[in-house]
Parts: structure tokens; C-alpha cells; sequence
């Protein structure tokens, strides 16, 4: 098999024959033997032997045939390096035992140490680069999204210390944004230079912010990340998560390449809001897996008749695989788009006498 790079043509808005195609969380528990190594290893254990994420990191690129690898990680792996205690707790999702609520909180928080404390994520990169004939996306956590978990303890619906803190403490804030931000940089940076093809910004959460507060209190720092990494070849995706189609308009001026959308704001909505400057990546919803594969079928090529007008789109979900998704469905759903897709930029050609 010859190196497939449609998935970094596509980040840089050049023309392929055929849609790439990758899932949110496409290494994960929807996968029966995925399901089998979670029965011995816990996350972070996979994550701490890089033979073992890597063979979890490549499941669906052999099962489904996407078209790129993410690293099978977490976002809160690097927290702990700059003096965060965590557990991944079944059911709840991270649980901090030290959250970080006050200025002398911040202040305890050290400089990320990558080589030191994360050097089996950078072997499983290693590992990755060298077997890959896809390319490998590896992520962080953004700031807003970490701040979140570091500021409530755990997972949060409402974000109430979160917001009490921009809103009270807003000093203390943007010590915070900058340490994790300094955090976030040192991380891809790191990454990057292991190997990894393309790097994800995750911004589960900022959706609950509105435009203003996240102008005001998130997006500096978002900025000063992207143009951090500007000088870097590999290809930038910032994922600003669930609900945030009214936050794009504000993404105009960062230095990312690609924009992912979630399933509430349309491909050529998402493009008329984020301007001409970005690919676009998304944006089934992953619950449409729940249907029958014609429903998907015509929910994914409505999607794509939108994607192909013009180049610089990636199909995914607007968020991430749920355990409970058909393994099958996905493996039908990967070679209906790339055929789909392959069909209809052809005719699309044609009808233009390109």
C-alpha cells in the first residue's frame, strides 16, 4: 500500500479524488477487542506501555480503512507533569485530587516537562511513524477545556467554579490560561517533533461560553497557541466541541488549518461563518449510528454533497464514537463516503470540464 495522504491534502485545501474520512475517539470501546485489552489495562496503562497504544492507535486503520490514525491518549496525560494528581474514574471521567482554585494553586503549577514525564507518548509517535501508511494526528486538551476539569474537580454540566473564577478572579484566570497554554504549545511542539503528521486541538466544552466571554477570557490564548505552532509544516485542527457554532465567526483571525464543526451548524454554514481561510472537518452526529444504514447513508451524503463544493473538507462525526456504535456501521459507512464521494467530485469535474 502506497502512503495515503488525502487527509493532509485535504487540511490544506488541495483537491483530492476521493473525501478523507476519520472519527473522534475511532480507538475506543465500540471495538470488541478494544473492549478485550480494557478488561486487563486501564487507560492510562495503555497509554504507559507505547507498543500496546500504538496497537490500539492502529485497530481502526486496519478494521475500518480511515483515512489518518489519532493517537489513542487522553487530553489529561500532560496535566500531571506540571502537578496535577488525576484519576481516570469509570463512569465520571477525570477526577482531580489537588483542583486548582485559587492563586497559590496556580502559582504550584510547573513548567511541563515532555522529554521527562511524557516520553512514552512521544515513543508511541515513534512507533506510529514508522508503520502509518495513513498519516497521525496526535492532540491536546485546550486550555479552557483542562482549566474546566483542574477548576471543578471533575466533569461538570454547569461550570459554575469555572465561570466563578474568569468572571471573579480574572487575574488569576489568565495565569492560568498562560501556564496551560505554555502547557499546550510545549506538548504539540513535542509531538510534532516525534513524528505525528497533523495535531488536534480539543475544546470539548467552550461551547458553554458565548461569543464574548470566549473573545474576552479563552480566545487570546488560542491565538497566541496557533501562532506558536504557525511556523510548523503539519497541518492544525482546532476543535472548538459541542455547541459551538456560535463561536466561529470569532475563529476568523487564528492560525489553524483546519476547523472542526459539530453536527448543529451545516458544512456550508460552518464555512460562511469561519471564513475562507480554513478547511473544514465534521459533522455527522454520532447518534445518526444508532439508525439503519440507509438513514446514515442518506444523513452522511447529504453531508458530502455540501463537503465537495469546494476543496478543504474532511468528513468525521461533530464529536466523538459512543461505546455503543456498530463497528460494522462504520466499516460501511468509511467505504460508502469514499465511494460516495469518489463518484461525485468525478461528476462534479465533468460538470465544471475540469
Amino acid at each position: 500500500m502506497n502512503y495515503n495522504d488525502r487527509f493532509i491534502k485535504a487540511c490544506k485545501k488541495q483537491e483530492v479524488d476521493t473525501l478523507p474520512v476519520w472519527y473522534m475517539r475511532q480507538a475506543g470501546r465500540y471495538d470488541p477487542d478494544y473492549r478485550k485489552i480494557k478488561e486487563k489495562y486501564s487507560l492510562l496503562e495503555i497509554c504507559e506501555q507505547p507498543e500496546l497504544a500504538a496497537e490500539v492507535t492502529l485497530m481502526p486503520v486496519k478494521k475500518l480503512g480511515v483515512d489518518a490514525a489519532i493517537l489513542y491518549s487522553d487530553i489529561m496525560n500532560p496535566v500531571a507533569s506540571i502537578g496535577i494528581d488525576f484519576d481516570i474514574v469509570k463512569n465520571i471521567g477525570p477526577v482531580i485530587h489537588n483542583p486548582v482554585r485559587t492563586a497559590a494553586d496556580v502559582q504550584k503549577l510547573r513548567p511541563i516537562q515532555v522529554e521527562q514525564d511524557l516520553s512514552h507518548i512521544l515513543k508511541t509517535i515513534e512507533i506510529l511513524a514508522g508503520e502509518l501508511k495513513v498519516p497521525l494526528i496526535t492532540f491536546a486538551g485546550a486550555p479552557f477545556t483542562i482549566a474546566s476539569y483542574l477548576i471543578e474537580g471533575k466533569p461538570s454540566k454547569s461550570y459554575i467554579r469555572t465561570k466563578e473564577m474568569m468572571y471573579s478572579e480574572p487575574a488569576i484566570w489568565f495565569q492560568l490560561m498562560d501556564k496551560l497554554g505554555d502547557m499546550v504549545i510545549a506538548y504539540l511542539k513535542a509531538q510534532m517533533a516525534a513524528g505525528a503528521k497533523a495535531v488536534q486541538l480539543f475544546d470539548s466544552w467552550v461551547g458553554s461560553l458565548s461569543p464574548k466571554d470566549f473573545q474576552t477570557y479563552v480566545l487570546p490564548t488560542i491565538t497566541r497557541i496557533f501562532t506558536e505552532l504557525k511556523h510548523l509544516e503539519q497541518p492544525k485542527i482546532y476543535f472548538p466541541g459541542v455547541s459551538s457554532g456560535e463561536l466561529l465567526p470569532t475563529l476568523r483571525q487564528i492560525e489553524a488549518d483546519v476547523i472542526g464543526l459539530d453536527w448543529r451548524v451545516s458544512i456550508s454554514e460552518g464555512r460562511q461563518r469561519v471564513g475562507d481561510n480554513f478547511a473544514v472537518q465534521g459533522n455527522l452526529d454520532p447518534y445518526v449510528l444508532t439508525a439503519p444504514m440507509s438513514v446514515i447513508q442518506e444523513q452522511a451524503k447529504a453531508i458530502i454533497d455540501e463537503g465537495i463544493q469546494q476543496p478543504g473538507y474532511i468528513f468525521n462525526l461533530g464529536h466523538g464514537l459512543f461505546p455503543e456504535a456498530s463497528l460494522d456501521k462504520l466499516r460501511e459507512l468509511t467505504a460508502f463516503v469514499h465511494a460516495y464521494s469518489t463518484e461525485a467530485i468525478a461528476k462534479t469535474k465533468q460538470g465544471s470540464g475540469v
